[in-house]
């Protein structure tokens, strides 16, 4: 049985934890106040409106359905990038067929099947020493198109992109006029310029500057295209020898089973490298170009 005074301590408990419970909400509301009275820059702000959609122009024109498409405005700008994307889908192979890279490439190729290592150098390999020795070539006739050309239209000196085309294409022609002169390949040009059109072909042109450009091109291309397989045949020459000796030299020892390919094919090598082959083969390419 508990006496007066546990029961009274009892009470006097409970009467505290009910108090204090009651006191918690306001001393966290009171915490809170002077939290927001310390700081009052820091508060959630309202959501902001979303934006006002903007217009877009595909979907512009979109809306205007095949009459807006097909209008002039539209029907001209849309050549126009057709065009433009054309001509820079066709601008290498345009700039390395009035090069000196068909020579060098030519020759190289012929080079890689003289000695019948296959596979070997890659053409990947090829490739790039003929871009660099293309690049080595011309240097002279790029830095004459820049200085005649690119350098006064960009400063403004050349208005017209026609004039500044054509003051860059003349460099261009010299050399490859040059080349079909070294060569002594002068009727090729006159081959292509009999196909062209009759107002083309009324004024007998005096000069290679005067000629067509779709008439020196073909023309330039066809030369070097016979130096470099006058130059491959030179090369190609000392290799057939060897292979000639050798096959005579197994028949002659009675070793038919023996393929002639595999004596070859080092000695080819051995007499490429102790000659010091690529020196002299791109020396003769870069002395071909005068």
């Amino acid at each position: 049985m508990k006496t007066p005074s546990a029961s009274i301590r009892s009470i006097l408990l409970a009467c505290a934890l009910l108090a204090s419970i009651a006191l918690l909400p306001a001393s966290a509301a009171a915490q809170t106040g002077s939290r927001s009275n310390q700081s009052p820059g820091i508060g959630i702000a309202p959501p902001s409106p979303p934006p006002p959609p903007t217009s877009d122009a595909v979907s512009e024109i979109l809306k205007g359905g095949p009459k807006e498409w097909t209008s002039p405005e539209r029907l001209s700008s849309s050549l126009q990038i057709l065009l433009l994307l054309t001509v820079l889908s066709l601008a290498p192979a345009v700039l390395l067929m009035t090069t000196s890279f068909v020579r060098i490439i030519v020759v190289l190729g012929l080079l890689k099947q003289a000695l019948g290592t296959q596979q070997l150098p890659p053409s990947q390999v090829l490739t790039t020493l003929a871009l660099f020795m293309t690049l080595l070539v011309m240097t002279p006739t790029w830095s004459e198109v820049y200085t005649e050309s690119i350098g006064p239209y960009t400063s403004g000196e050349i208005a017209s992109p026609e004039e500044a085309f054509n003051a860059g294409v003349l460099p261009i022609k010299r050399f490859m006029s040059r080349q079909i002169d070294l060569a002594g390949n002068a009727n090729d040009v006159w081959l292509f310029f009999d196909y062209l059109p009759e107002s083309q072909r009324q004024k007998v042109p005096e000069t290679y500057d005067e000629i067509p450009l779709q008439a020196l091109l073909p023309a330039f291309m066809l030369s070097e295209l016979k130096s470099a397989f006058q130059i491959g045949f030179v090369i190609f020459l000392p290799f057939l020898l060897i292979d000639i000796i050798i096959s005579t030299i197994l028949m002659s020892m009675g070793m038919v089973m023996v393929p002639p390919v595999m004596i070859a094919l080092p000695v080819k090598i051995l007499m490429f490298v102790l000659i010091d082959g690529w020196n002299l083969v791109a020396r003769s390419l870069i002395s071909s170009f005068n």
